[in-house]
């Protein structure tokens, strides 16, 4: 479970790196999606970037400090969790709250694996 842990920190690590990256050099997807579809404004895409980023990399450091892993995959899950209740609020349904929701779940797996080592 330690190796399947590892993988899943790894490719959340990647996947989070690049959407905090995408959100961050403003593209042109993401501001539509922000603006447009979700209603929120600029500076709540770059927050929301920020975090994703920030997390992404903190899911890399975790590789070696758990503690930081715990608290980055936690931030992950809250951020799923609001991303969830954007797209239904929006109307798309849960069809596409189901990538989000396919990535909380495995965020919560690193922070119930990581709580037990932090």
């Amino acid at each position: 479970m330690k190796w399947t842990t590892r993988i899943i920190q790894g490719l959340l690590a990647l996947s989070f790196l690049m959407f905090g990256f995408m959100k961050l050099s403003a593209n042109p997807m993401q501001v539509g999606a922000f603006t447009v579809t979700y209603g929120y404004g600029l500076n709540a895409m770059y927050v929301v970037g920020t975090i994703e980023l920030l997390a992404g990399i903190g899911l890399i450091i975790g590789f070696w400090k758990p503690l930081i892993a715990f608290y980055s995959a936690g931030s992950i899950v809250i951020i799923m969790a609001g991303a969830m209740l954007t797209h239904v609020r929006s109307g798309q349904g849960m069809s596409a709250a189901a990538l989000p929701l396919i990535f909380l779940i495995l965020a919560l797996i690193v922070v119930l694996r990581r709580s037990k080592r932090a």
